[in-house]
C-alpha cells in the first residue's frame, strides 16, 4: 500500500486578518443605511472604522505571517463593496457630486479588472496591483471620507466657514479619483494585452 505524501498544514481560516476583512461587510451595510437616512456623522464613523480594519488586517497579516489566499481575494473585494456601494447610495444625494455615470465608470472598471486578473492568474500569470491602482484606491477612500465630512458639516451653523473649502476639496478629489480610475483601468488592460501577447 502506498503512503500518501505529507501535506502541508492547512492555513487556519479564523485568523485576525480574515476576521477584520469580513467585518467590513457589516460595517459597509451600516454605512449604506446611514447614507440612505442621511445620518452623515454615523456614516463617516462606520467608514472610518472600516478603513482602520483595512489597514490593521494588512499590517497584522505581514507582521505575524498570516497572509492567506482568502485574504488576497476578499480583502480587495470587501473594499470594492464598501466603496462602490457607497457611490451608488450617494448618487441619490445631489450635494455629494456623485452622478450615476461616475458610479458606473468606477464599478465597471473594478468588475473588468477583477475578471481580467482572474483569467490571467488562472493561466499562471501574476497580475497584482501596481502603483496607479493603489493610488486609485487611496483617492477613492479619501474622497469618500471628504464627502461624508462635507455632508456632516453642511447643516451645522458653527461650520459655515468650513463648508466651502471642504466642498471644493471633495469635488476636486472626485474628478481626480475618476481620472485615476480610468487611467489605471487602461493601464491594467494594456498590461494584460502585453502578457497575453508574450
Amino acid at each position: 500500500m502506498s503512503v500518501p505524501p505529507d501535506r502541508p498544514p492547512a492555513t487556519p481560516f479564523w485568523t485576525v486578518p480574515n476576521i477584520l476583512t469580513l467585518s467590513r461587510l457589516p460595517l459597509a451595510i451600516v454605512m449604506f443605511v446611514c447614507i440612505e437616512f442621511h445620518s452623515w456623522p454615523t456614516a463617516f464613523a462606520a467608514f472610518l472604522v472600516a478603513s482602520l480594519t483595512d489597514w490593521i488586517d494588512g499590517w497584522w497579516a505581514r507582521k505575524f505571517d498570516q497572509m492567506s489566499a482568502f485574504g488576497r481575494v476578499f480583502d480587495p473585494l470587501t473594499d470594492k463593496v464598501l466603496l462602490g456601494g457607497a457611490m451608488i447610495f450617494l448618487v441619490a444625494v445631489p450635494e455629494s457630486g456623485m452622478r450615476a455615470w461616475m458610479a458606473a465608470v468606477v464599478i465597471a472598471r473594478e468588475m473588468l479588472i477583477t475578471g481580467v486578473r482572474g483569467y490571467l492568474e488562472s493561466l499562471g500569470h501574476k497580475f497584482g496591483a501596481d502603483w496607479l491602482g493603489k493610488l486609485k484606491t487611496i483617492l477613492q477612500c479619501i474622497w469618500l471620507g471628504a464627502v461624508l465630512v462635507f455632508l456632516s458639516l453642511r447643516d451645522r451653523e458653527w461650520a459655515d466657514g468650513l463648508v466651502g473649502p471642504v466642498e471644493l476639496f471633495h469635488l476636486v478629489l472626485l474628478y481626480t479619483m475618476l481620472t485615476a480610475t480610468v487611467l489605471s483601468g487602461l493601464q491594467y488592460c494594456w498590461k494584460a494585452v502585453r502578457i497575453l501577447r508574450s
